[in-house]
């Protein structure tokens, strides 16, 4: 079967007495279903119906990462949706996210269960100003963050990942000037760790990862002292992770910068019985299941995305009986955002996504 009809695609919905999802215009989308047992059963068989794959990313609700058929950050599920043997691909997750997934994917059909569901730091730079910095900047190498849209990506020479930005900055030509984007704090980082003065930053942030500051991590740290220490560099207090192991306030190596993935694989190789985590909460799920006899917990229990849980279980059973919402890129915009993928790639360790 293969689906090339840009209208939903509706599939036999009849055999489960599971409710319809009902439309809000809060910050909750589709609610009214609960994730039951009844529910798993139905999204998977639909998924079945319909030749889909089921892609979550580590910050959906432990419901959803349990009932995908993958589970990881967005690079690592834009790269399966392009190796699966699928028609349709259902990415729980942010737009961009879906977007990537569609670019590496082209011929797949890819939908987004709620095409609300955005991205503050995604936003956070539009096509236009990237290309009025460039007008400032002729001769410079743009890099841009996967967590950028189709557009920003079609401008980009070359994007990077949390786990490879150091790699794609060192790289390049050091005579040449860098313009990073969009996140200023994995821009430091990238700063501090290359020694680079020709690197000039995006002033963007994600909203959730930035509100996880300093004085919460000293004040968890302090409490903590034999915890490990994950954080996020897209967060506020990566900086401070780093200024309290450089203090001594905490041993060095229990500081650890990283990104999604790779907070996975050190989950599984920590000898800490405790662990605090400085990214979003939703992670914590994955990191439990990897590591169950490790205490993880949040530097900030509030860091949640609320794009992020807007794929509900209501929006994704209806995304899957009503085949909505697609995500489209158009072609040249593909082919160029692809390119800047494909350069990350050729350098290696591409590691996670965000």
């Amino acid at each position: 079967m293969s689906i090339t009809s840009d209208r939903p695609v509706m599939v036999e919905t009849q055999t489960v007495g599971l409710p319809d999802a009902h439309w809000t215009d809060g910050p909750g989308g589709y609610t009214g279903v609960e994730p039951t047992p009844e529910w798993a059963d139905e999204v998977r068989r639909l998924a079945r119906a319909r030749n889909a794959k089921l892609l979550a990313h580590n910050y959906q609700l432990p419901a959803i990462q349990d009932v995908a058929d993958h589970v990881g950050d967005s690079l690592a599920l834009s790269r399966i949706a392009a190796e699966v043997d699928a028609d349709e691909i259902i990415f729980c997750g942010v737009h961009f996210m879906a977007e990537t997934a569609k670019i590496l994917s082209p011929r797949k059909r890819v939908l987004i269960p709620d095409e609300r569901a955005g991205c503050s730091l995604a936003d956070s730079i539009t096509a236009d100003e990237l290309r009025e910095w460039k007008a400032e900047h002729p001769d410079a190498v743009v890099v841009s963050y996967v967590n950028t849209t189709a557009e920003v990506k079609g401008l980009t020479d070359i994007c990077c990942t949390s786990s490879n930005a150091v790699d794609v900055v060192a790289s390049i030509d050091p005579d040449r000037e860098v313009l990073f984007l969009p996140d200023q704090f994995l821009g430091a980082h990238v700063k501090r760790v290359t020694g680079r003065d020709n690197i000039h930053i995006w002033a963007g942030e994600c909203h959730v990862h930035a509100g996880i500051n300093g004085d919460e991590l000293a004040d968890q740290a302090g409490s903590h002292p034999d915890a490990d220490l994950f954080i996020h560099p897209e967060c506020g207090c990566a900086t401070s992770a780093l200024y309290l192991a450089g203090e001594g306030a905490v041993p060095a190596d229990k500081v650890k910068i990283l990104s999604t993935g790779g907070m996975l694989d050190a989950a599984r190789e920590t000898g800490a019985k405790q662990v605090l985590v400085a990214t979003e909460i939703g992670m914590l799920h994955q990191l439990r299941k990897a590591a169950p006899g490790v205490d993880f917990q949040a530097v900030n229990d509030r860091a949640s995305c609320p794009y992020m849980k807007m794929i509900t279980p209501a929006a994704l059973l209806r995304s899957l009986r009503e085949g909505r919402d697609e995500v489209f890129v158009a072609d040249d915009v593909a082919e160029r955002a692809r390119k800047s993928v494909e350069r990350m790639i050729a350098i290696g360790n591409p590691g996670s996504g965000e």
